[in-house]
């Protein structure tokens, strides 16, 4: 019998996520994937799944999953109680499940996502190779809804190895490093200055494309816009408003707004733990 996982509650919203669809830009597919990479590549990792394999990505936590045969799973990214069966049980670990146990997360303390891997991964359809669910492009498995039914795979690297990974907190003010972007020179000599010494706060308006955010205005140098050009994960794109977007996994493959600064992809990991209200700085590498 293949094992079977099924979702009871999903919190605010839910997906399968893996690494994505890189490569394939040229043909108007987004990469898509976690967006807390790091977090999903750990979780994988403790439980003795390859970094690819699919997990679930589960935002302000509140997801209930239950199992059908015995198994082994990981709960990573933001804070959050986890509650296995009965007990009480640590995140960035390693938890067993017996079959027919629950498992269940609490409402994210601090930070955003969450990432629950599953021994073998939750083994849904590949589309474009690749179990992620774009948000944007509509590819990959649906959104997780109550009472949907997630198969678990087979293909296993090993056994887990670590009873914990140790993480630092998760910043209550993080500082996202940048790159100067290709459209800097649209921007008078003050935006950049600007743009890291400001703090900026991320608004209600935020999904897996991108967070909104609120703050001083980077004044223009030249007007006109430019005609669609291609977009990377990171692009900070200014809107007529001046306030610039934050450009997350599921983001538009092309856009129309000019870049200034990029963050650099080591940090998009902190980017996608953003809640709203929060507050957060830009530095030059």
């Amino acid at each position: 019998m293949t094992a079977k996982a099924e979702v009871l509650a999903t919190g605010p919203f839910a997906t399968v996520q893996d690494l994505g669809r890189p490569g394939l830009a040229a043909a108007g597919v987004g990469r898509s994937g976690a967006a807390d990479r790091g977090s999903l590549r750990l979780a994988n990792r403790l439980v003795g799944n390859p970094e690819t394999h699919a997990a679930l990505e589960v935002t302000l936590g509140g997801l209930r999953l239950r199992v059908s045969e015995a198994a082994t799973v990981a709960v990573t990214g933001a804070e959050v109680a986890v509650r296995a069966g009965r007990r009480a049980a640590a995140p960035n670990g390693p938890i067993a499940l017996r079959a027919g146990d629950e498992l269940v997360l609490g409402t994210a303390t601090r930070g955003l996502r969450c990432y629950v891997a599953i021994r073998g991964g939750f083994d849904v359809r590949p589309v474009l190779g690749a179990r992620a669910t774009d948000t944007m492009g509509g590819l990959g498995p649906p959104a997780l809804t109550p009472g949907m039914t997630l198969p678990v795979g087979d293909v296993v690297a090993g056994y887990p190895v670590v009873d914990l990974a140790p993480r630092p907190r998760l910043a209550g003010e993080p500082v996202l490093r940048i790159t100067p972007g290709p459209r800097l020179g649209w921007f008078t000599t003050a935006a950049l200055s600007t743009l890291v010494t400001a703090r900026y706060t991320v608004t209600a308006d935020l999904d897996r494309v991108g967070v909104r955010l609120d703050g001083p205005a980077l004044t223009r140098a030249r007007t006109g816009e430019l005609p669609p050009e291609a977009a990377v994960p990171g692009a900070l794109q200014v809107p007529p408003s001046g306030v610039p977007i934050l450009f997350l996994a599921d983001h538009p493959v092309t856009g129309g707004y000019p870049v200034p600064a990029v963050v650099d992809e080591t940090d998009l990991d902190l980017a996608a733990q953003l809640r709203p209200g929060q507050r957060v700085r830009f530095s030059l590498r």
